[in-house]
């Protein structure tokens, strides 16, 4: 059984408690241009509803495209993401006590690329996120400007679609580290990486301090930050020695010395590979 949720592709954002109605029942459907759809992403439909237990989805007013039924199902031409912000039901069944959604359809290049990341392809369909206020702002937002459709709105809409898948994997992430210990212990990880970057650090020794075993703490920072801790304090080094390529005159070998790389070859070699230029390279640019 869903309550009030989200969903992507399609995929359903749920939430459960009523959040503040801020407008009343509307769809729109759209026509975007050639340019709106060389973006990268761009809306074909955004609306509010109300759907009532029993009553036929969506309702005969919207094109015969995204009708729905059990015997046949549908398989839409874009993407929908909806927030489910009232009522309950069966996911996929003949039941339900009807629902508030909020969605908003597009399509593009740009989100193609988005919904092939691992976190979208790994996911079902149903995602419990809670009463969210950046949620439901962002579609009353990109709502204004379907509604107005001023010059650009497509452009601006598009950037409010993408904020939102944002705020969803945002969400999503944090659950398994909100009031929990292991929060604590990754965000003062972090601060200690980046307050120690030209030194070697020790993450074994970091996790038996804080009493909590490496396995564990790795797999959780992963999680929290989106790559291991040796990698993010790897890519700290590099991002600080980029900077000092570009803004001081120390020599190549300094720098790699003053970032804790014991070789010169070696710090070239992932210089490059991180940024796609060797430091004489990057030096020789900005000159």
């Amino acid at each position: 059984m869903t309550k009030l949720g989200i969903y992507l592709h399609n995929l359903i954002l749920e939430t459960k408690l009523p959040l503040r109605n801020r407008v009343e029942e509307f769809f729109k459907y759209v026509n975007p241009g050639q340019e709106d759809r060389d973006w990268g992403l761009c809306l074909n439909c955004a609306g509010k509803a109300v759907i009532k237990p029993g009553v036929t989805y969506p309702p005969a007013s919207h094109p015969s495209g995204y009708y729905f039924t059990f015997e046949k199902g549908r398989v839409l031409d874009e993407y929908q993401v909806n927030y489910i912000t009232e009522g309950e039901g069966l996911y996929e069944n003949r039941q339900g006590s009807g629902w508030v959604e909020h969605y908003v359809g597009f399509t593009g290049n740009m989100a193609h690329q988005v919904f092939a990341r691992p976190w979208f392809t790994g996911y079902n369909a149903v995602v419990h996120i809670g009463p969210r206020e950046e949620i439901i702002d962002t579609y009353y937002k990109i709502f204004n400007y379907v509604l107005e459709e001023r010059p650009g709105y497509q452009q601006v809409a598009a950037g409010m679609v993408m904020k939102l898948l944002g705020f969803i994997v945002s969400i999503d992430r944090q659950k398994n580290f909100t009031g929990k210990r292991v929060e604590k212990i990754i965000q003062d990880a972090c601060f200690s990486i980046r307050e120690n970057v030209e030194t070697q650090i020790d993450f074994k020794s970091f996790a038996a301090k804080n009493h909590i075993g490496y396995s564990y703490f790795r797999k959780m920072f992963k999680k929290y930050t989106g790559v291991p801790p040796v990698q993010y304090h790897l890519d700290l080094k590099i991002l600080r020695a980029k900077e000092m390529l570009l803004h001081t005159d120390k020599s190549i070998k300094e720098i790699s010395y003053e970032m804790g790389f014991h070789s010169i070859y070696y710090f070239s070699r992932i210089v490059k590979n991180k940024l796609g230029a060797s430091p004489s390279e990057i030096r020789k640019r900005v000159k």
